[in-house]
């Protein structure tokens, strides 16, 4: 199994992007996918989840209104609509599928309850 982010990259505050991810080896159609970031000298969290029906969920309230997570179950990807970024929107940000939590509707938000990773992708925002 195998997630590849793109999409990332240095962008001034208030700009946008748009990242994405294509999960290949395994189908996650019936299953939650998330994006995650990790800031330097932070720990990883949470940014979007969204359940296999499309039921997004933003653990993160810094984010809220700003950040569009949704999924297209054909192609087997995800995608991360960042707007209105600000400089400590700047991390790696990773892309995570869940082999568990089958059709379940509320997507989870743990790191545990994601078992697929990608390799993360760099966005950095300047001031």
């Amino acid at each position: 199994v195998q997630l590849t982010e793109s999409g990332g990259g240095l962008v001034q505050t208030g700009g946008s992007l748009k990242l994405s991810c294509l999960a290949s080896g395994r189908n996650f159609k019936d299953h939650p996918m998330a994006w995650f970031r990790q800031a330097p000298g932070k720990e990883r969290e949470a940014v979007a989840t969204i359940s296999w029906s499309g039921f997004d969920y933003y653990p993160e309230d810094s984010v809220k209104g700003r950040f569009t997570i949704t999924r297209n179950t054909n192609q087997n990807t995800v995608y991360l609509q960042m707007t209105d970024l600000k400089p400590e929107d700047t991390a790696v940000y990773y892309c995570a599928a869940s082999g568990l939590f089958y059709r379940v509707e509320r997507p989870p938000v743990r790191e545990d309850d994601f078992h697929y990773w990608g390799q993360g992708t760099q966005v950095t925002v300047s001031s």
